[in-house]
């Protein structure tokens, strides 16, 4: 699964609105995490890397504190 999510990121890290990625869990699966700013940017986001499902989650924008 890390060389899924390593591949995953390399597809969409750059995109506008993608603010990173992860393995997580789905219904309580693993799966590969997408975080965006809105559900705008999850436009063209793969559903599937090598056999993982991955999926979107909105963030918002993320501040420093």
């Amino acid at each position: 699964m890390k060389a899924a999510l390593s591949k995953l990121t390399k597809a969409v890290i750059d995109r506008p609105g993608v603010t990173g990625t992860a393995i997580g869990l789905s219904r309580g699966k693993p799966c590969l995490k997408v975080y965006v700013k809105d559900r705008r940017a999850a436009g063209r986001i793969p559903s599937r890397i090598d056999g993982h499902r991955v999926e979107v989650e909105e963030t918002g924008t993320f501040k420093p504190r």
